[in-house]
Formats: C-alpha cells, structure tokens, sequence
C-alpha cells in the first residue's frame, strides 16, 4: 500500500476545507464562463426585490408564468427570486393594470338613434404580473429554444398552492372535458411560450436590419453606432459616396492622405472583394468619394468626442454618417399632457444644429469641426439593428 504524501495536518486541513466547501450556501447567481458555477459567491439579493423588466431586456424573452388578483406580486415575486435563486435563471416581472369599471360603448343604436352604452359583467380593476426567463435575440435563437423546453420542466416550490392565482389554471378548468384533467400531471410552467418584450415599441421589429457584408464594413470602427447602448441617436452629418470607384481598364488604386485616420487601402480592397466592380452601379471616377466619405466620419467622430460628444460613426455601401447621443425614447410627458421632446435631443439639435445668431440674419451657417460641416438640420434615427445571431 502506497503511503499518502501529506502528514497528518495538511491532510486535516484539506478536509476541513472540503467540508466547508460543501456546506457553503449555494450562490444566488453565478459569472459566466467555463469555471464551475460553485466557484463563485452570489451577491446578496434583496428577497423583495421584482426585478422588473427594462426595454433593453431580450427582445425575446420566455412568458414562464402570469399571475393576476390580490396575490399575484407576492406570487410573482416568489417565482422569480426561485428561478434567479434556485435555478440561476435571468427572469424578470412585468406588471400590467386592467380597468374593467366605467361604461363601454357597445354594438348598434338605441330605438332614438344614441349609441348603446354597456358596462363589465363583473366590473373592477385587475391586476396581472408575468414573470419572464431569459434574454434572447431572436425566438429562432437556439438558446431560446432550449430555455423554453428547460422552463416547461420546471417544478418550483413557490407554486405550490398558488393555482387560483394562474391565468392559465382557469382555462383547463373551463375546459377540463377536453383536456381530460392532464394538466393536472403536467410541470406547472408547461404553457410557457417565447414572446416579444411587451415594452419594446411597435415599431421595433420593422426596423431594418443590416446584413453581415455591413456588419464587416463597421467591424474594426472604434466608436461604431453598431456598439451605440441606446435605441434611439441622432444624425449630425451624412456624407455620401454615390459613383465611388474607377472601374475602367487601367484603374489608379486610390492613394491614403497623410492625415487619413482609416486604412484607405484596407477599405477599398475590402469593398472590391464584396461587389463593388459593377460599372453599371458605380460611376468611373479618379477618387474614391465613398472612401473619403468613411475618413471625413471618422476624423468628424474623433473629434465631437474631443469636444466632449458621445459621437459615433456608421458606414454602409453608399454613404457614411455621424451620430451623437444614445436616447432610450424621444418624447417625455410634457405641460397638460402633451408629448415633449426628449431633453437630450433637444440640446442636441440646438447645439449642433446651424448657428443661430446666423439664421437670425437670414442666413443658414451649418456648424464645424476640424474643418468638418455637419448637417443642416441634425435628425433623430433609430440605431441600426444588428443581425439577430450577432446580438
């Protein structure tokens, strides 16, 4: 029998330590990466914390659960500190209030022509709170697909007596002849579906996406708007690069300028190489505009942000452009009611916008930097979205 190589109080040592290991409360969320999730401590978590969702969240996310009546935050609140707890999942709650009170204008006329008015069968106000897993780019995100199985085979504690709380109870008991009581065998979270982020606005999914070929022409940019956290920024310069390359027989290769901050020759060679030889598309000219177009952006990005801008620059296959700013929204709730325009944008505009002693005498005198005109009127866009499997 081999001897052990440690004496006595080392070897005491490293099982006191071991069971100390293993007695240790478990963290309430781990860091990501490849070390076990054990290695790390959990900070300490508020237990009446709600996590509540923020519109940077997903956009996908799984409807794990939703709750509504008088016990519903404090069900929802229990579900999800489980699931961050227990499970170490990401999961968030979503409150909503229904108004069910007051008259509603109903279908057709009374006999002397006035609309029919009607009220709630059961009138009140409800309140509903779902709880949401995960933070998922696309519902086609493989990652989102295996949540979603890994959600409906759940079976949390804090479920446990809360079924006159679930929305979901109610439907297999109005129609228990046709589910034939299997609900009643199945986890509790087997309903959860993939939906979009509620607070997302309506008009997030119809944005263009750009596509991979304009995701390499802004890979290597320092300041891209691609990196831009906000979901909103505005526009102060656009220089375009329409009939950008010489496609003729006995092409000049166009020359970088000494002060160029890009590597002229890297971007041409790059464009070339990804359909930009069509004569057809792209005027025969000696210089490339689309190639100074890049280099005015990003000599004008540097030096906004010299001036204490938080500018950005974004290249595509006819132009370049220069914003400032990330905004979550672009109104605020203003006097009486009336939608304001978000302050950010505002100071924005106002300053970057033409100098206003200039339009005061009748003329527009577009603003500069480092020799550099920005746009006349300085726009509000919605930052560019990248492709669903980038995010």
């Amino acid at each position: 029998m081999r001897r052990c190589l440690f004496d006595p109080v080392i070897r005491s040592v490293f099982i006191a330590a071991a069971v100390l290991a293993l007695s240790a409360p478990r963290p309430t969320f781990a860091q990501s990466g490849w070390l076990p999730t054990t290695w790390f401590t959990g900070g300490d978590v508020d237990p009446k914390a709600m996590f509540p969702l923020a519109e940077k969240d997903g956009p996908w996310l799984v409807l794990a659960m939703t709750f509504r009546g008088e016990g519903a935050r404090e069900d929802a609140r229990k579900l999800v500190q489980e699931l961050r707890g227990s499970h170490r999942l990401t999961a968030f709650t979503h409150e909503k209030a229904f108004d069910y009170t007051g008259e509603q204008r109903g279908m057709g006329l009374n006999p002397d022509g006035t609309p029919k008015r009607m009220r709630y069968a059961n009138e009140g106000h409800v309140v509903e709170v779902a709880v949401l897993v995960g933070d998922f780019a696309s519902a086609e995100d493989p990652r989102a697909q295996k949540m979603l199985q890994k959600v409906k085979q759940l079976r949390p504690q804090s479920l446990e007596g809360t079924k006159a709380n679930r929305l979901e109870n109610d439907f297999i008991q109005a129609n228990r002849d046709h589910v034939g009581g299997a609900g009643a065998a199945k986890p509790p979270l087997h309903t959860a579906l993939l939906i979009p982020n509620p607070l997302l606005p309506a008009d997030y999914f119809s944005r263009q996406q750009i596509d991979e070929f304009v995701m390499e022409m802004n890979a290597d940019v320092t300041h891209s708007l691609l990196d831009c956290p906000g979901r909103y920024t505005v526009r102060v310069a656009t220089f375009t690069g329409a009939g950008t390359f010489n496609t003729g027989s006995g092409q000049t290769e166009p020359e970088p300028e000494d002060d160029s901050l890009v590597d002229v020759n890297r971007f041409v060679d790059f464009l070339k190489g990804n359909g930009w030889k069509d004569p057809q598309l792209r005027g025969v000219e000696e210089e490339s505009r689309l190639v100074d177009a890049a280099d005015k952006a990003h000599r004008l990005t540097e030096a906004l942000r010299r001036n204490g801008w938080p500018a950005w620059e974004f290249h595509d296959r006819d132009s370049s452009i220069v914003c400032v700013g990330n905004i979550d929204q672009l109104s605020v709730p203003g006097p009486g009611g009336r939608k304001a325009p978000h302050p950010e944008v505002a100071r924005i505009v106002a300053s970057l916008g033409p100098d206003p002693a200039a339009l005061a005498r009748g003329q527009i005198m577009p603003r500069a930097f480092d020799g550099i005109m920005l746009d006349v009127q300085p726009r509000p866009i919605d930052v560019p979205r990248q492709p669903a499997g980038r995010r």
